[in-house]
């Protein structure tokens, strides 16, 4: 059984129709990413899924409850962390645990809650006092609190600088063992690529794909790039059998090419034969952000 079965969902704000027909799963033990512009319906989806805003049609069950007749009988058992959850500011972290752990009968111990999410040395701490980062894990500590089977993550990271994302995401895949699944939107696409297993591209009120993110990328057919420092002869690139296209352009070398690996070598010979000794060399391999453009037209943190 799906932890998640969103069916042909719709809402409309006024004239605006955000979901038109949305479907798709999340199986057990998954990590699903839903990726989309600002806009374009991604918190709508997740407050839905968990219960706290109607649809207009469509169905959707999460661990067997139809959460548009019964939600509460679900909602006991996910854990939810939202795009701006907001903590008592007279309450220490170690209390704020334990008021979220008696309004879900939970047993947990706050010193074990925020032992998980590497706060025990912040447990008399106020939210005002803690970083941007520790609020983040805070609120995480707070969403799992009742042992949930699926933990819901709405741009959990945002705002956090490389190290306290990094940390984050340690912490959440420490917690995603056996059947949990952890369902979540981000504006980090690298995330959604290295975390998830799989990815949907939620556009026009559909997903435009969903997948693996190595089978969209890979169903994208699209070249490697190959950047040289220095501007190369273009007689010497042109000899590049297994080139694409190649482009010179402000002191860069820039060669497209399916086989980068093959090219590289091709080119390697090549310049050694003319005593034309190669600048540093980066490839670029194809991305889910190239996916999600080719797919939408736009990067996902483009805005209107």
């Amino acid at each position: 059984m799906s932890a998640i079965s969103v069916t042909n969902l719709t809402k409309a704000y006024g004239t605006n129709r955000v979901l038109k027909g949305l479907t798709f799963d999340v199986q057990p033990g998954e990590i699903f990413a839903l990726l989309g512009q600002n806009g374009a319906g991604k918190t709508t989806t997740l407050d839905i899924i968990e219960g706290l805003r109607p649809a207009d049609g469509g169905s959707v069950v999460v661990l067997g409850v139809d959460m548009m007749s019964e939600p509460k009988a679900a909602q006991a058992r996910i854990g939810v962390q939202l795009q701006s959850t907001s903590l008592i500011e007279d309450f220490t972290a170690a209390e704020q645990i334990a008021l979220f752990a008696r309004l879900y009968r939970a047993t947990v111990e706050p010193a074990a809650a925020l032992e998980r999410v590497g706060l025990t040395d912040k447990a008399r701490v106020r939210p005002d006092k803690l970083s941007g980062g520790e609020k983040q894990r805070l609120v995480l500590a707070l969403a799992l609190v009742n042992d949930p089977d699926i933990l819901f993550l709405d741009e959990p990271t945002a705002g956090l600088d490389v190290q306290s994302r990094r940390r984050l995401w340690s912490i959440v895949r420490e917690w995603q063992t056996g059947d949990r699944a952890v369902v979540l939107t981000t504006h980090y696409i690298e995330e959604a690529e290295q975390l998830a297993h799989r990815v949907g591209i939620l556009h026009d009120g559909v997903l435009a794909a969903l997948d693996t993110p190595h089978a969209l990328i890979a169903g994208l057919q699209a070249d490697a790039v190959i950047l040289l420092d220095g501007d190369l002869p273009p007689a010497l690139t042109a000899a590049v059998t297994s080139a694409t296209t190649t482009v010179h352009e402000n002191g860069l070398t820039r060669i497209q090419t399916p086989e980068p690996t093959r090219t590289y070598v091709e080119l390697a010979g090549l310049a050694e034969e003319h005593n034309i000794r190669l600048g540093s060399v980066r490839i670029q391999h194809p991305s889910l952000e190239d996916v999600f453009v080719s797919l939408t037209g736009r990067s996902i943190t483009h805005d209107d």
